[in-house]
């Protein structure tokens, strides 16, 4: 089965298991509106893997707790941490890479509040791909046999890329050092893969299944960071100390748009206006693409961080060289007290 089909399976499976509509405990109770309304400025890159903040916006969550949002594009998370350093913003949607994790050991104070979109647990659309002649040639059996190897992978040093790649390489016991990388954007693999001047690459939907479609390659391993938190909400110093109700209240309004995305209510004709409003995206392109995945509770996975931390730090992409304290890094009360205000969405 096709990479993006087996995703669209497991997005319709989630559905059997979120009740949307019986997602607060009988006992919880939703924090009271704030008056007059608190203003809050959110600096993202307007990617899918923030939706849950176009949601609550588009759909008048952040309204229902008096918070008045406003939310400003940029073109990376390098400008939205340099807003909120500068205090212009209260809080980023980022990309966790190596960059940040240098600046939190120097003291950046800024704090992961609640995670962006997860990896899905299984049938990820990201997958490392070999070249169909050399597993046809038995040349490559298994991860092993990458040993020397060029591997595309898209972003530099300390990429996500370059992390996931390390994820599928870990398996057999190999490093990135271990094989030749090759830093390619992913709409140019397929060529790349399709002349040889690649033997295998990382690479998500659509182009891993164009590749796969086209008979250049085959899948080697997937599923290689099952739930991790490549992206987050992030808070800053501030913020989070000083208006301490407008971050809860924030929080609890990303829950409930997480809980409104769903299944078959992902691609509702309110969430695809929010999406549409904030991205730049259309909607045929929302509804061919794999859905992305939001946990309806917000769960942190510190765990996670602390592996992503882990292999930055042990290829030598960061400028230290000891585990870090995750405190400098995320601060779970407002979730903790989100779902404390709203409930565990029903299972």
């Amino acid at each position: 089965m096709k990479l993006l089909g087996r995703f669209r399976a497991l997005a319709a499976a989630l559905a059997g298991v979120v009740l949307v509509a019986a997602a607060v405990n009988a006992q919880a109770e939703a924090p009271a509106k704030l008056d007059p309304a608190q203003k809050v400025k959110v600096a993202y890159v307007p990617i899918m893997k923030f939706a849950t903040l176009y949601v609550a916006k588009q759909r008048g969550l952040f309204d229902k707790y008096g918070l008045d949002v406003e939310l400003e594009p940029v073109k990376s998370g390098t400008e939205a941490i340099a807003f909120l350093t500068q205090g212009s913003v209260d809080v980023g949607g980022i990309a966790i890479v190596t960059s940040l994790w240098n600046s939190w050991n120097r003291g950046l104070d800024i704090r992961v509040i609640a995670p962006g979109a997860l990896e899905p647990m299984t049938n990820s659309p990201t997958a490392l791909l070999v070249r169909k002649a050399l597993s046809d040639e038995g040349k490559v059996k298994d991860i092993a046999d990458l040993k020397g190897m060029r591997v595309a992978v898209a972003g530099g040093p300390g990429s996500g890329g370059e992390y996931l790649a390390a994820k599928a390489l870990e398996r057999a016991k190999l490093t990135i050092r271990d094989v030749e990388l090759m830093n390619i954007g992913n709409p140019d693999m397929p060529a790349a893969m399709q002349s040889g001047s690649i033997d295998a690459a990382l690479a998500g939907t659509p182009f891993s299944d164009q590749m796969v479609e086209a008979g250049t390659a085959k899948v080697l391993a997937t599923d290689l960071t099952p739930g991790l938190m490549t992206v987050a909400f992030v808070g800053s110093g501030k913020f989070i100390k000083e208006r301490a109700d407008v971050a809860e209240r924030f929080v609890v309004a990303l829950a409930e748009a997480a809980r409104m995305m769903q299944g078959d209510d992902y691609l509702s004709k309110d969430n695809l206006d929010g999406y549409m409003t904030y991205t730049n995206s259309t909607e045929e392109a929302l509804r061919k693409s794999s859905p992305v995945i939001y946990d309806p509770d917000l769960t942190i996975s510190v765990e996670g961080l602390q592996d992503v931390e882990r292999v930055h730090r042990e290829n030598g992409r960061t400028d230290y060289d000891k585990p870090i304290d995750l405190s400098k890094v995320v601060d779970t009360q407002f979730v903790d007290k989100a779902i404390a205000d709203i409930g565990k969405a029903a299972k």
